[in-house]
């Protein structure tokens, strides 16, 4: 198993996604003779899991069953254990997209924190790139390195515990891309600029505050960045749902629809807008936005190495 390479079969050892429901899944670390409790029964590692393809609904021991699903970068992020506060998939898009990665792309990560944007990178610059990740709390670091290895991708990333203000990345004048989540990024800026490749690489740095923004983009224009842009990305979800509405009173609608020769008692028309006049209401199907929007996550802030 890894997250860059699909597998077919679920072997010992793996990790895996247990699909309850788009609301409802968690990971799982498959090992032989272990169980794993859900709302609808035991799962057994053993005989349920080890040999069966992913993708296979498994029967519980209460009868209900799940759906065991092959790990990804975005099923990771929905499910990862939190370490610190992470960034989401609507972030995480942008930003793999403005820094211009691809598949043999170098890219300089600080911090590592919960590992949701490296596994994201990763996965984007796989299989000849690599991510050079620096994490200044050592637990965290250690931990990063451990799912790095169980999943499948140590080969693809270097994790440096560090202090990046101080330090720097390890490395200079290869990366194409770097990337900072970090308290003070404007002490970063000028390692970020030495890491980078002698032209055209691209920076991006996160930060919840406009304070934190300003002083970042200060510090990018004395180290001589160049296309500096700051944005803010927020994700607007829209359910269908069956909307009623109370019909207008146009005056003459009854003795119209008796001229046309409608008649509310033939079957063919009972779905018919017209047939609910009496009820005076119609119904039909709209997209209704969720009572509570994520709001503000953070701002990201591009340039470009002149």
């Amino acid at each position: 198993m890894s997250f860059v390479e699909y597998g077919e079969t679920i072997k010992d050892g793996d990790t895996a996604i247990v699909f309850l429901g788009h609301e409802s899944m968690f990971p799982v670390k498959v090992q032989h003779g272990t169980v794993t409790q859900t709302k609808y029964g035991v799962i057994r590692h053993s005989t349920d899991l080890i040999g069966k393809k992913y993708g296979s609904k498994v029967t519980c021991s209460k009868g209900g069953w799940v759906f065991i699903l092959h790990p990804t970068p975005e099923l990771w992020t929905m499910n990862l254990p939190h370490r610190t506060q992470i960034l989401y998939s609507t972030d995480i898009s942008i930003i793999t997209m403005m820094l211009e990665l691809k598949p043999g792309s170098i890219v300089c990560e600080s911090g590592t924190g919960s590992g949701s944007l490296s596994h994201a990178l990763i996965r984007t610059v796989a299989p000849t790139g690599h991510l050079y990740t620096v994490e200044f709390h050592q637990q965290r670091a250690e931990k990063a390195q451990e799912e790095f290895r169980e999943h499948g991708v140590e080969h693809l990333v270097t994790v440096t515990n560090q202090d990046v203000c101080k330090n720097g990345f390890g490395v200079s004048n290869i990366a194409d891309a770097v990337f900072l989540d970090i308290p003070s990024p404007w002490e970063a800026i000028g390692h970020a600029k030495s890491a980078l490749k002698a032209e055209g690489g691209r920076i991006c740095s996160f930060s919840p505050c406009i304070e934190q923004v300003q002083r970042t983009c200060l510090a990018m224009e004395e180290y001589g960045f160049t296309e500096i842009n700051t944005l803010e990305i927020l994700l607007r979800v829209y359910n269908v749902r069956t909307i009623s509405l109370q019909i207008p009173d146009l005056g003459k609608a009854a003795e119209d629809n008796s001229s046309t020769g409608f008649d509310s008692s033939d079957p063919s028309h009972q779905g018919s807008p017209c047939a609910n006049l009496q009820q005076g209401t119609v119904q039909f199907k709209s997209g209704v936005p969720l009572r509570e929007v994520v709001g503000h996550t953070g701002y990201l802030t591009f340039a470009t190495k002149s």
